[in-house]
């Protein structure tokens, strides 16, 4: 959420890199300063009333004293009048604050100046490319048909218990989807990330506090019954650890990572793009999330783009990476880099990671602050990536490293699968 002071500075600014987003925010961002205006009007008549009101309680304590109960009655009832006034006030400051709030929530973060223009993902930006394609033998198959030849995934029976989008593993699939799990675990612990396994429900508060809410409610599975959502990221939880929270500039960073199954609707998916793991409705994802001080949140994010990078060039998959254009910049986000892994059998890339800098968009909705040396309160920036999602890492390892003979295990996956083929 943008600061109201930040718009009415940056105005002109704000207007402009918001076509990069194909978003036209200016009237909204022309009622939002019309709003603020009337609450700082209203808040400058509340105060002048409470000085007044203050001053009238100590004359009436001067009259009393001097015998003047006349006189002291006389002014008690124009306070009566003074705090019904003044309740008419608050109640109107009231309101314009939850109709200003609202308008807040419906602007997107600012794309930082790279971002590149652009309405969808046609038009991002091929940044990076590494890795050699390899040439599959006459009989390769899509990941789909090698998980049910080889009895790792069974997605008709997912459907059975729950519905489409739940697939079970077994097996040696499940054996290779948990090393895949602690693998990217241990890496990232090694790279001084704190390990967290956070609740699985959040509330609306740390909904609205990443930007799930209002902006993606309807991906959200959501109980009524709890007020409660299942996460759709392992974001959500860990960054809220961090809601109305006041750090010092030496805890930065702050690093955190976990494991944690995650839950999208995914309304209104459909097609080719949707077949076995290539979009479900619950998978797992190790994600790697950083709090950091504003000067060095750009610098951070290179390095983690570039932990994501050694991620998948251990895993000896091709893959690439993107800078997102305007069009396709997430409504929190203002720079993100997405990675995606070549997958042979299907041939076509496949999104594994995106990696974003939020800058203060969702510290301002967390209160995420920090004192600076000078003892002055200010707002974190928050970053977080995927460390992997691993759908499509599953997809792409089992359909990539088939031969006529089986399916060939990484070299760094062996000493946590136990086993370096599937046959």
């Amino acid at each position: 959420m943008l600061q109201t002071n930040y718009i009415r500075e940056n105005k002109a600014l704000i207007i402009e890199r918001y076509q990069k987003r194909n978003f036209d925010g200016e009237a909204i961002i022309d009622q939002i300063l019309k709003l603020d205006d009337e609450r700082k009007a209203t808040q400058h008549k509340l105060d002048a009333q409470l000085a007044e009101g203050n001053r009238l309680a100590k004359e009436i304590g001067q009259l009393f004293k001097a015998g003047k109960q006349d006189s002291a009655n006389m002014i008690k009832e124009q306070t009566k009048a003074l705090k019904e006034s003044g309740s008419a006030l608050k109640e109107l400051q009231n309101k314009i604050s939850a109709d200003l709030l609202d308008l807040l929530y419906q602007l997107p973060n600012v794309p930082n100046e790279i971002v590149p223009p652009g309405k969808s993902e046609d038009d991002n930006e091929t940044i990076f490319e590494e890795g050699t394609i390899p040439v599959l033998h006459e009989k390769a198959m899509p990941h789909w048909e090698l998980t049910k030849k080889y009895n790792l995934i069974d997605f008709e029976l997912g459907v059975k218990i729950t519905g489409a989008g739940f697939p079970i593993y077994r097996g040696k699939g499940a054996r290779l989807q948990r090393a895949l799990i602690s693998f990217f675990l241990d890496q990232a612990v090694e790279n001084g990330y704190e390990e967290i396994i956070p609740p699985l429900m959040v509330n609306e508060a740390s909904a609205y506090g990443t930007g799930q809410l209002p902006d993606k409610e309807g991906q959200m599975y959501y109980m009524p019954k709890d007020d409660l959502y299942m996460i759709p990221t392992g974001e959500v939880p860990i960054t809220n650890i961090y809601r109305d929270v006041i750090l010092k500039e030496k805890d930065f960073p702050i690093k955190n990572t976990g494991y944690t199954p995650c839950f999208r609707r995914e309304a209104g998916s459909y097609g080719s793009d949707v077949r076995g793991l290539n979009r479900l409705h619950q998978f797992d994802k190790v994600e790697i999330i950083q709090i950091e001080h504003p000067d060095k949140s750009y610098e951070t994010l290179d390095t983690m783009v570039e932990h994501v990078k050694g991620l998948l060039n251990k895993l000896e998959l091709p893959y690439r990476v993107l800078k997102l254009c305007g069009g396709d910049l997430g409504f929190t986000a203002a720079l993100t880099f997405d990675l995606e892994v070549y997958s042979t059998a299907q041939e076509k890339w496949l999104e594994v990671s995106s990696v974003s800098n939020f800058e203060s968009f969702q510290a301002n909705r967390l209160k995420c602050r920090y004192k600076n040396g000078e003892g002055k309160t200010q707002l974190a920036h928050t970053l977080n990536g995927s460390a992997l999602a691993l759908p499509r890492i599953m997809a792409a390892l089992l359909e990539n490293n088939q031969t006529e003979d089986g399916i060939k295990i990484p070299k760094v996956l062996i000493p946590y699968t136990g086993f370096d083929m599937i046959k």
